[in-house]
């Protein structure tokens, strides 16, 4: 999953890895930020980046996983709040690069809680992750419209994938 915040990333994993019975990954940085409780600064993406990569490791699994986010979030939000990222930082999401991202769309209403910026910025952020992706060479699908519609479309996404996964697996 990937995408401004307030988009349904979290809440569309949590349903996708149900469905798909397959582990999911949550948001490292919202956690961070909550713990922090104070307006993250340039010093934190280094933290953020080594934990959210630390849960990426930790989660077992065969052959599908769902991340509500990832490094590529980390280089989009440290590019637009503070004007750069460290270099690592973007090589190890390069490297790391999922086989596919779900980017959500920002046509849901947007809610305020205690991490969350500004519903202002949203249109440019989502416009900021979809560049970054096709930079990176991600195979990416949009995902939008109501919470039954984005579940379907994504739902039809996995599954193709994971079909063709599983027929180049049996091959001989």
């Amino acid at each position: 999953m990937i995408g401004p915040e307030c988009s349904g990333k979290t809440t569309l994993a949590e349903r996708l890895a149900v469905r798909f019975d397959v582990p999911w990954v949550p948001e490292f940085a919202r956690e961070y930020a909550l713990r922090a409780d104070r307006l993250l600064t340039f010093e934190d993406v280094v933290p953020i980046a080594l934990g959210q990569m630390a849960l990426e490791d930790a989660a077992a699994y065969d052959s599908l996983i769902i991340l509500d986010t990832d490094l590529v979030s980390t280089v989009v939000y440290s590019g637009h709040y503070y004007g750069q990222c460290p270099e690592w930082i973007g090589r190890e999401a390069r490297a790391r690069k999922a086989d596919l991202y779900l980017l959500t769309d920002i046509d849901i209403p947007w809610a305020a809680d205690a991490v969350r910026d500004s519903a202002a910025t949203r249109a440019a952020l989502h416009g900021e992750f979809s560049t970054t992706l096709a930079a990176y060479g991600a195979h990416f699908v949009a995902i939008r419209g109501d919470w039954d519609a984005r579940f379907a479309a994504a739902e039809k996404v996995i599954e193709g994938i994971h079909a063709k996964t599983r027929r180049r697996e049996g091959a001989c």
